[in-house]
């Protein structure tokens, strides 16, 4: 892609520039021009992307269940709660397919056992976004260019009592997308943040339903990527990074010794609060959004000119992402799953289907997952996601 490089325009092209792949990582999904979408404020959107497959294949619900290394993405806490043994997992994904764009999406993440202290774990998030070119005002080339974005985080789970879990994360996160032009004396540069976490994860005892069925109910929450807002250009504007709550449940039954199954619910809301006066947009910083970003917001439900423009107002539950899934395993080898994820159509319009399955033997697991769209020319339709896991009990 090319860009004119007029000085007046080159704070404009790297804002431009995020906001486009922001746009391409199909976290925000525009119905046509009718729809305007939550996360349209928030920068480094990549560190919204699901990278478990199990949970991916679930609708995308995992803060309750979060047993395993990708805890660290859904619930922290979770960490506390999993038996002593080192465990590593890496999920690759052409991201995007239905745009054959070149982008790629990698996650790494391992955990190990302290003893009677918890868990901890790390992890690295890469988001590729492949070589771009420069243009000037005649639309000469001067260059190319490589954008892509990076976080590097640690985790930690400790169990408060036998049913109560606390987790904590930090990360850093390093945003490349058009960083080192220079026009007038400004230059443009990768952006720099950091966000930190904090879970909670309540389990009951089992319990049981008659016979050999047994049950387990479990809820939790997570409070990610709190964290200063980031900036691509000296004398800029910052943007938020994406701070949300992901809040949920599970129901897990085992009909006998052989056969379970795990209903999962999580409800998310993006808290980003930006306000808009005579001398422009500005977003709340992340410890103030935490408590101002709950109450209905204006958007914009058509986008073609100011002059057309209509309102609608959201209220709370209208601004909820909701995940809904459900998992089934036969004798902790083979699972399948299936999933719903639904996003209000004024506020995201993300809705499709989830399909999944996994396998285990031994120290190896193998996941994967498929979204199927709801909606024609959805940018993530067809998107596949692969899950390999090591777990080396102690």
């Amino acid at each position: 892609m090319g860009y004119p490089l007029k000085p007046e325009n080159v704070m404009r092209m790297v804002r431009n520039t995020w906001c486009t792949f922001c746009a391409l990582l199909g976290l925000i999904y525009l119905a046509g021009p009718s729809a305007f979408a939550q996360v349209g404020g928030a920068a480094v959107l990549f560190l919204q992307i699901e990278p478990d497959s199990r949970a991916a294949g679930m609708g995308n619900a995992g803060v309750a269940v979060a047993d395993n290394a990708y805890a660290l993405f859904w619930n922290p806490a979770g960490l506390a709660f999993q038996p002593a043994a080192v465990e590593v997992s890496l999920t690759h994904s052409n991201w995007l397919p239905e745009f054959n764009a070149g982008l790629y999406y990698e996650y790494m993440v391992g955990r190990f056992s302290i003893g009677k202290l918890g868990n901890v774990g790390a992890h690295v998030t890469l988001l590729n976004m492949g070589e771009h070119e420069w243009r000037d005002e005649n639309n000469n080339p001067l260059g190319t260019f490589r954008s892509y974005d990076i976080a590097v985080g640690v985790s930690y789970g400790y169990a408060l009592s036998e049913r109560l879990a606390l987790g904590v994360g930090v990360r850093y996160i390093y945003s490349n997308l058009a960083s080192g032009i220079e026009v007038e004396g400004r230059r443009t540069k990768a952006g720099k943040s950091f966000g930190m976490d904090l879970g909670l994860l309540y389990r009951t005892e089992p319990f049981s339903l008659g016979g050999q069925t047994k049950a387990q109910f479990s809820a939790g929450f997570n409070l990610n990527n709190m964290g200063p807002q980031i900036q691509y250009s000296d004398g800029a504007q910052k943007d938020p990074i994406p701070t949300n709550l992901r809040f949920g449940y599970a129901f897990t039954i085992d009909l006998d010794p052989y056969n379970r199954i795990t209903f999962a619910n999580d409800f998310t809301k993006l808290l980003i609060r930006v306000r808009s006066d005579s001398t422009g947009s500005r977003a709340d910083p992340f410890y103030k959004a935490i408590f101002t970003a709950w109450r209905p917001i204006k958007v914009r439900t058509n986008a073609l000119n100011e002059e057309e423009a209509r309102y609608r107002t959201l209220n709370v539950f209208e601004q909820l992402m909701i995940g809904l899934g459900v998992e089934y395993w036969y004798n902790q080898l083979f699972a399948l799953r299936t999933g719903f994820f639904y996003e209000n159509p004024y506020n995201g319009n993300r809705q499709f289907l989830t399909f999944g399955a996994g396998l285990r033997y031994n120290i190896l697991g193998v996941d994967f997952s498929y979204v199927y769209a709801l909606k024609e020319n959805h940018p993530l339709a067809n998107t596949m996601r692969f899950s390999l896991l090591l777990n080396f009990k102690k």
